[in-house]
């Protein structure tokens, strides 16, 4: 039986090459590439099997259309709040989540994040969870899971603290702050800034610097260095996406996702 090869992309993660580059795309425009069960899945596969072509020397992560990624779906979210699809959901999302974050940093080819457009909530994990960034100026960058009533819990709280400490990432994510690329850049929190019809360019000219060095000796200080931040997320993660299924039961989580999708303000009452 013929297993299709994840190096080569699926129909929502798109695979190009150049050179010793490869240009890896999460392609739901529509959806504002949104994560959804499948891309948790694909994103993993693919950089893992494009890290296993030891022809591929670095790869480009970015966004099709105006948006890196959205992170969660609101009217998937409202839709599946209460129902069985939605306990469903619950119990399935930290195996899902776990799954792509820690699939990440097994990666040992250097990924650079293209933030194209706002990269919010699990999106702006996963280009944080990149070894380099570089993102646009206008994008809308933060980790936003408290507005919805739900805990930063699907790698947000493992990620910031390691880049910014612990204080200044509790004033982001107890908050839900949203900053544009360039304070995200002034912060530490991402790389490098450019104007929105750079930030291609900038992510492919810093991968092929990369690409143009000694392989085994990237690879392996990526390799090195990431022995550090999978021990915080084995330290904080199992915690914190089990804080988060908790929150997707909450009616104030109902209530988030409701009030956004109607325009009104929330009323929380901490059920």
């Amino acid at each position: 039986m013929n297993h299709p090869n994840p190096a080569t992309g699926t129909e929502t993660l798109t695979v190009t090459r150049e050179g010793h580059v490869a240009i890896v795309t999460l392609n739901r425009p529509e959806a504002l590439n949104a994560i959804d069960r499948d891309l948790h899945h694909a994103i993993p596969q693919v950089l893992m099997a494009l890290s296993e072509d030891r022809d591929v020397r670095a790869i480009v992560l970015t966004g099709a259309g105006r948006a890196f990624s959205a992170g969660g779906d609101l009217k998937a979210m409202a839709a599946r709040f209460g129902t069985d699809a939605g306990r469903d959901h619950v119990m399935t999302v930290p195996g899902l989540a776990r799954l792509l974050l820690q699939g990440m940093f097994e990666v040992e080819t250097p990924i650079i994040a293209a933030v194209n457009g706002d990269a919010m909530g699990l999106g702006a994990t996963i280009a944080l969870a990149c070894d380099v960034s570089v993102i646009a100026e206008t994008a809308r960058f933060g980790d936003t899971h408290v507005r919805v009533g739900l805990v930063a819990g699907d790698g947000g709280a493992v990620i910031w603290p390691l880049l910014i400490g612990a204080n200044r990432a509790k004033d982001f994510l107890m908050r839900g702050r949203v900053i544009d690329g360039i304070e995200a850049e002034r912060q530490g929190i991402c790389n490098h800034v450019a104007p929105a019809d750079q930030v291609l360019a900038r992510a492919k000219e810093i991968a092929q610097e990369i690409a143009s060095l000694p392989p085994l000796s990237v690879r392996w200080t990526k390799a090195t260095i990431n022995k550090g931040i999978k021990a915080q997320l084995n330290t904080v993660f199992d915690a914190g996406i089990a804080y988060e299924a908790l929150t997707m039961m909450s009616a104030d989580h109902g209530e988030a996702v409701r009030a956004m999708l109607e325009k009104r303000r929330p009323d929380f009452q901490g059920l």
